[in-house]
């Protein structure tokens, strides 16, 4: 996940106030990876990177955190701040390693799941054709009421082949 805007949000709050509320939406994110079976990795700024086991797993817990986040946001008025979160899913084999005692992962499927992130806009869960086919996630989006889904390529840096992505978002008119 990113955050939209958050050097924009540092600017008009000042730092004190912008990162107590970056750090209350991490609050929001590792619950929802948590409740999903996932492992928070790490933060990189105001961005998190998690693991799951399964990608269904993280397709839930990515939709809970984009309701958690719209819930968040209507707790608050505008000058208070408010976060817009972009997500990328992607699934694959990695190389696990433990660093500073802690998991880490690195290799293509690391990299493109970041250039998925990248790519992805604010309210939007982006997923790759690795997670989108995958039966469990079908199931769960066929399940999911008040979502459109719609598809794309993608040209992502490093990778020499277009990348067809799904898009997932929430009809604001059902939510």
């Amino acid at each position: 996940t990113d955050i939209t805007g958050s050097t924009a949000l540092y600017e008009r709050l000042g730092d004190a106030r912008a990162y107590n509320l970056v750090r209350d939406h991490f609050d929001v994110l590792f619950a929802a990876v948590q409740a999903n079976g996932g492992g928070v990795v790490k933060t990189i700024g105001d961005a998190v990177m998690a693991a799951f086991t399964h990608p269904d797993h993280a397709v839930k817990a990515a939709l809970a955190t984009q309701r958690a986040i719209s819930d968040f946001n209507h707790e608050r008025e505008l000058a208070q701040g408010q976060i817009l979160v972009k997500v990328g899913v992607h699934a694959g084999s990695a190389i696990a390693v433990t660093l500073n005692e802690r998991p880490d992962y690195f290799g293509s499927m690391i990299n493109k799941a970041a250039r998925i992130q990248g790519e992805s806009r604010s309210e939007e869960i982006l997923m790759s054709e690795a997670v989108f086919n995958d039966p469990g996630v079908k199931e769960l989006l066929h399940s999911e009421n008040g979502i459109i889904v719609g598809s794309s390529a993608f040209e992502l840096k490093g990778f020499s082949e277009p990348q067809i992505l799904h898009s997932i978002m929430f009809d604001t008119q059902q939510v």
